[in-house]
């Protein structure tokens, strides 16, 4: 799994990213609530990814 890196962007690009994690978050979770997953580390890698986009607007402030 690659690593996305978000050290060096803006304010306004990061929340732009964190925005588009949390619907793709929201879309995973609610999309697959009748059925099976396919792939479930899919959500993992969502929540990571908003964990580290959250750590870098943290250390902008």
């Amino acid at each position: 799994m690659k690593k996305t890196s978000f050290i060096g962007q803006s304010a306004v690009e990061l929340k732009k990213a964190l925005i588009e994690k949390r619907t793709a978050l929201r879309e995973f979770r609610f999309g697959t609530a009748g059925s099976k997953m396919k792939n479930v580390k899919e959500g993992i890698k969502h929540k990571k990814d908003i964990a580290r986009i959250m750590t870098e607007l943290h250390k902008l402030k």
